[in-house]
């Protein structure tokens, strides 16, 4: 790959890792509840996702999903009532949860598998990396080294825009969960973003 045709890569990257969506609302959720350092485990598991659609694409799964009325529908309303779930239990979550003064700290597993199911469970991904991934691979060139280099890519600039951006921008809230009814609110803001997202991504065709 051109250096130019890879700066192309780079900055589309970060234009649309910087495009708030559910990856962004569960890091910063992750940020606030257990620390912005142990976010990362989440924003891991986001990335596993991203590998996964990535070699999707690569093996053409993802045209047959695109092409498949029946399975795009299945799959984007299972990850739409997984995210509605996620919103509804922030937003009846305990007071005491989220607060990072109280050390109550979600395991790292649990903070990577749901990571992994909010951007699995998105078809759209795969959709879009079918439109998207094209635009940077020579047919004419080996492909796993092409596909090697926008996967790393595609990861190492998302794990920074989600580390550094918004679960950075999440501790600046960190004060609102030293009282119980700032708890209360962010759980409750959260809970409705996810929900939100959730009814965006079944609804938007």
């Amino acid at each position: 790959m051109s250096l130019s045709l890879w700066l192309a890569l780079l900055g589309a990257c970060v234009v649309i890792s910087c495009t708030p969506g559910a990856g962004a609302v569960n890091t910063m959720s992750n940020s606030l509840g257990s620390g912005w350092t142990r976010s990362i485990w989440g924003i891991l598991g986001q990335q596993l996702a991203l590998v996964v659609h990535i070699a999707i694409v690569a093996a053409g799964v993802g045209a047959l999903v695109s092409r498949s009325h029946v399975a795009f529908e299945a799959i984007r309303y299972a990850g739409a009532a997984y995210l509605i779930y996620l919103g509804i239990r922030q937003f009846r979550a305990s007071t005491t949860v989220g607060a990072v003064a109280h050390e109550v700290r979600e395991p790292a597993w649990s903070m990577l598998r749901r990571g992994l199911l909010v951007n699995l469970t998105n078809p759209k991904a795969i959709v879009f990396f079918l439109a998207f991934l094209p635009q940077f691979v020579r047919l004419d060139r080996p492909l796993v080294p092409q596909y090697t280099l926008i996967g790393t890519t595609v990861v190492v600039v998302d794990v920074v825009v989600m580390w550094f951006l918004f679960a950075s921008a999440a501790r600046g809230l960190v004060r609102l969960t030293a009282s119980e009814s700032g708890r209360r609110t962010l759980n409750r803001v959260f809970g409705g973003l996810f929900v939100g997202v959730g009814v965006l991504l079944a609804a938007v065709h």
